[in-house]
């Protein structure tokens, strides 16, 4: 049986959540309202709606936009309306660097395939793309970020485990700093959804 969603009541209501937590300030714009649709037929999982915007339900999210359009929040407050079996974890790309400076290959493991101690795999969203650098441990550089993804693209064809992301970056931003490979495995693993150029800062 098919359920057929209000979506502009469930717009305001999401707006609404949304304030408690950033503020009474908080508000979508009428340009962003099509994007948070998208957002909502996904985790709502709403096949009827998510096919009408191409939207593949076994895939994860790649919410891409200018600085400031309000990605990061977007994810965040897509818990409230998120089916339990589709939770996932917020981490920045930039503090997954930082762990790598500390602790080594381990977090490529940790952020692919669970940690040595844990067998299942967590669903991710990378918050940030793009914005953390090549590091060096113990004197060899890794691109920890191309790491991790391909690891995760072998896990979604393997276990249908889902990764998110979120990036400044446009698609030949992400090839030239991360490869081919992963620019191929991301458009496998991800439905696009893009904030226009012109997207006013929020912040």
């Amino acid at each position: 049986m098919s359920v057929h969603y209000n979506y502009p009541e469930i717009l305001t209501w999401l707006e609404q959540k949304a304030k408690q937590e950033y503020g009474s300030s908080f508000q979508f714009i009428e340009e962003d309202k099509t994007n948070i649709t998208k957002l909502m037929a996904y985790f709502l999982k709403d096949e009827a709606t998510a096919n009408q915007f191409g939207i593949d339900l076994s895939k994860g999210i790649l919410l891409s936009g200018p600085v400031g359009s309000g990605k990061t929040t977007l994810m965040a407050i897509m818990k409230y309306i998120n089916h339990k079996d589709n939770k996932f974890y917020m981490r920045t790309c930039r503090d997954i660097s930082f762990e790598f400076i500390k602790e080594g290959y381990e977090i490529i493991h940790k952020y692919s395939r669970g940690s040595y101690t844990q067998t299942d795999c967590k669903n991710y969203c990378f918050d940030d793309l793009g914005v953390e650098s090549n590091l060096k441990y113990y004197g060899n550089e890794c691109n920890v970020m191309a790491e991790i993804i391909l690891s995760r693209y072998d896990l979604f064809i393997s276990k249908k485990v889902i990764t998110h992301i979120t990036t400044n970056l446009s698609a030949s931003e992400i090839e030239t700093m991360y490869g081919n490979r992963v620019r191929s495995r991301l458009r496998a693993m991800l439905n696009l959804i893009a904030f226009d150029k012109t997207t006013p800062d929020k912040r």
